[in-house]
């Protein structure tokens, strides 16, 4: 299935249905009266997040959405039966923005959410709705209520646990396939991945969500290379695996140009946590790693994994330490106990009313 993670739709509500003008005209029956009933309100556009979605291809080729319009009232007091909503299944984390792209109007983040963005008309009233004490026989009614119509953009956001951030051809593809089951396509040159690409690590009796974003360049925030489009992928990941390729020549300017591109972006990116790892080192010697692993310390001002993902060098305990990291920085939230001097004096001060009641004084 081809990945596509933005999605221009034109939605278009389900119109409410006329009110009927009916009389009953039965035999032997003098007096009949209006009968005529209201009619059906019109379907609403629903967008929905389900689980087993991560694209948004099915909108590429399907950008019309409208939904059923409501039926008129009919005679002997029916009521016209109600539109069909249309519901837009969206993978978790999809964004809804307006045809502008400037303003975000629901953001999706867990399985089941829905949102309405375009309602239905109301039905119109039929005539027996506008019978009286004086208006016997009244012929009005109301028409159905308009349809609502917008065009809207979907962005998907992908939520992962951790992202893969670093220049092309850091290896970032490689180490997905050695951790987990994902297969992406994997070259020897720059921007073999054109799209994110998920994946699950399994760590123990934990299960780990990685997330390969293609490689960024300098400027990528003003859209060189693939530009931004992709980096809003990281900003739901709760950490960041940062690969440095060890082969390079300058391993600290490669962090730097990274790291440069992730404060540009800014939306909480450069406080995210991190994990710096020097890839491909198994095509290096031992002096030339101690010497480059030094160099990328400094520059990142952080504790440097030395790892190799086809080699397989590094990965578990690299993995183990990402799950540590994410745990101790999620906060837990728990209901503080009372202490025993507050207990004591509330239990304290419970007897002493419950005596003072039986007429018992200390």
């Amino acid at each position: 299935m081809k990945f596509l993670d933005q999605a221009k739709i034109y939605i278009l509500s389900g119109k409410g249905g006329h009110g009927c003008v009916s009389f009953r005209r039965e035999k032997f029956i003098e007096y009949g009266g209006p009968n005529g009933g209201n009619g059906g309100r019109g379907g609403d556009v629903v967008i929905e997040a389900v689980a087993n979605l991560n694209t948004l291809i099915d909108y590429r080729f399907q950008q019309h959405i409208k939904a059923k319009n409501g039926r008129p009232g009919m005679g002997s007091s029916r009521s016209g039966p109600s539109g069909e909503d249309a519901l837009i299944r969206v993978p978790i984390g999809t964004q809804v923005l307006d045809e502008d792209r400037e303003h975000v109007l629901a953001d999706l983040t867990r399985a089941g959410e829905r949102v309405v963005m375009a309602r239905g008309g109301a039905g119109g009233r039929g005539n027996e709705a506008f019978k009286s004490s004086t208006n016997r026989s009244p012929r009005q009614f109301d028409p159905g209520g308009e349809a609502e119509e917008m065009t809207l953009w979907l962005r998907l956001k992908l939520i992962a646990d951790a992202g893969l951030i670093g220049l092309p051809n850091a290896g970032k593809s490689t180490f997905l396939t050695a951790v987990s089951r994902a297969r992406p396509k994997i070259g020897d040159y720059p921007f073999t991945t054109l799209y994110p690409n998920l994946g699950v690590a399994q760590v123990g009796e934990r299960e780990v969500v990685l997330a390969d974003i293609p490689g960024l360049i300098e400027g990528a925030h003003d859209g060189a290379g693939l530009g931004d489009r992709f980096l809003g992928h990281v900003e739901r990941c709760r950490a960041l695996l940062h690969l440095v390729d060890g082969t390079a020549d300058d391993v600290a300017a490669d962090y730097r140009t990274v790291r440069g591109e992730l404060e540009a972006y800014d939306a909480g990116l450069p406080e995210k946590l991190e994990l710096v790892c020097l890839n491909k080192c198994d095509a290096l010697s031992d002096d030339l790693i101690a010497a480059r692993k030094a160099e990328l310390a400094a520059a990142a001002q952080r504790p440097v994994h030395v790892i190799s993902g086809i080699a397989g060098k590094g990965l578990p305990v690299l993995l183990r330490e990402l799950v540590a990291t994410m745990d101790a920085a999620t906060p837990s939230v728990t209901t503080e106990p009372e202490t025993a001097a507050e207990t004591e004096s509330e239990t304290g001060a419970e007897v002493e009313a419950a005596a003072k009641v039986a007429g018992w004084q200390p």
